[in-house]
């Protein structure tokens, strides 16, 4: 991709700017999370940040710089990992199709006899980790995640929110029993504990605007002249997980984040969203007030607007930023 030219980046900064200001003057910044530690967290905050491949960030606005729990955009990092390393045998494991019921029921598992709907709810992010656990075992599963992340920001530190483990073990009953009932019919090698482990600690990874962005540009991998096997294997990983960001990725408000963006994204209880347009640019929003579906009520705003000034929609007839 080519390189954004100043003219570009200031319309960008300009249209982040103008959005930023309107989420600040906002009647309503959304619900507080059920988590106990996530709940405490201020809701009148807002950021934004947008990379480009080969750039970095670009530009941002509000509090892109405040690192918050990634709680569930967590879970697209892990299943990177997992088709990474078993290739297409994972869809044995977990299926693609959307749900359209909360990311924690156990209605969906029990009825489809313990295959997930998808790799985004709980039920298939635990057995995604369960996948990782079997190959590389706990402790390494644990600090694969981690590892992956610092390796894509060029070795920043990731921290953890010690407050967020400590009330996701607390309240991990849910899990832990999606976790039984997979395994009840034979899709769940290892016990829960061993599992829960490296799943609450990807929740509890703490990023900012800025760093999330720059994360999600591994969803932009350059296509060279002349890809080889590897070249085209991660090529094709960020395209189907694209395709599940799209349909699946915003809980049970995809379709209709989907309807108003046009735009693959992954959202997370802690109210941050990593949207991203298509081998263009990555996207990191965050605030921490959620709507009905679960999602950061702000974010999505903003992420509709922002789509909508720079033509950004997948199915938009657009040329280059």
């Amino acid at each position: 991709m080519a390189k954004t030219k100043r003219g570009e980046r200031a319309a960008l900064q300009r249209a982040l700017d103008e959005i930023a200001q309107e989420m600040h003057e906002t009647d309503g910044w959304g619900m507080p999370p059920e988590d106990e530690a996530l709940s405490r967290v201020d809701l009148h905050q807002f950021g934004i940040a947008v990379a480009f491949p080969g750039e970095g960030v670009v530009a941002s606005a509000g509090d892109a710089q405040v690192p918050f729990s990634i709680q569930s955009i967590s879970k697209i990092l892990s299943l990177e990992l997992a088709h990474e390393a078993i290739g297409d045998a994972l869809w044995k494991r977990v299926g693609r199709e959307p749900s359209g019921n909360p990311f924690d029921t156990v209605i969906d598992l029990e009825q489809y006899k313990g295959y997930p709907r998808n790799p985004l709810v709980n039920a298939g992010a635990l057995v995604v980790i369960d996948l990782l656990v079997s190959k590389y075992g706990s402790d390494e599963a644990a600090h694969a995640v981690r590892s992956f992340v610092e390796k894509h920001l060029d070795g920043d530190k990731v921290t953890f929110s010690d407050e967020v483990i400590e009330s996701s073990r607390q309240g991990g009953d849910q899990n832990t029993a999606l976790m039984h009932i997979a395994r009840h019919f034979g899709n769940f090698d290892n016990e829960p504990a061993k599992v829960m482990l490296p799943y609450v600690l990807q929740c509890a990874m703490e990023l900012s605007c800025h760093q999330l962005a720059r994360l999600g540009l591994f969803l932009i991998p350059p296509e060279p002249p002349k890809p080889d096997d590897a070249d085209q294997r991660r090529i094709k990983r960020a395209r189907r997980i694209l395709s599940l960001m799209l349909t699946c990725g915003m809980y049970d408000g995809s379709g209709e984040f989907a309807y108003r963006t046009g735009l693959p994204a992954k959202s997370g209880v802690g109210g941050g969203i990593l949207a991203v347009v298509p081998g263009t640019a990555s996207i990191g929003v965050w605030s921490p007030g959620l709507d009905e579906a679960g999602n950061s009520r702000l974010g999505v705003m903003a992420l509709e607007r922002l789509s909508d000034r720079m033509n950004w929609s997948v199915f938009a007839n657009r040329g280059p930023v």
